[in-house]
């Protein structure tokens, strides 16, 4: 699916726990989650802090979304 989306010219950011499905499926942008079950969060982090994670996980996507790939591209989250 990632593919076809790019393909009709509309860039897209697989956030993903397991990278190397990511890569396999051929996802150009990849973003690492989390945990499988909370991929977008750490529910053992005190609140203030679990929004600070969510929030820089999501940035990253997005600058991940702004950013011309030639080829399969992993953007860390820091």
């Amino acid at each position: 699916m990632v593919k076809e989306i790019e393909r009709a010219g509309f860039p897209v950011v697989h956030v993903c726990t397991v990278t190397p499905i990511s890569l396999t499926v051929g996802a150009n942008r990849i973003v690492p989650a989390v945990a499988i079950p909370h991929p977008l969060g750490n529910p053992g982090l005190e609140r203030d802090e679990e929004v600070k994670l969510r929030r820089h996980i999501v940035e990253t996507a997005l600058a991940a979304l702004q950013t011309e790939v030639d080829d399969q591209t992993i953007f860390e989250v820091k």
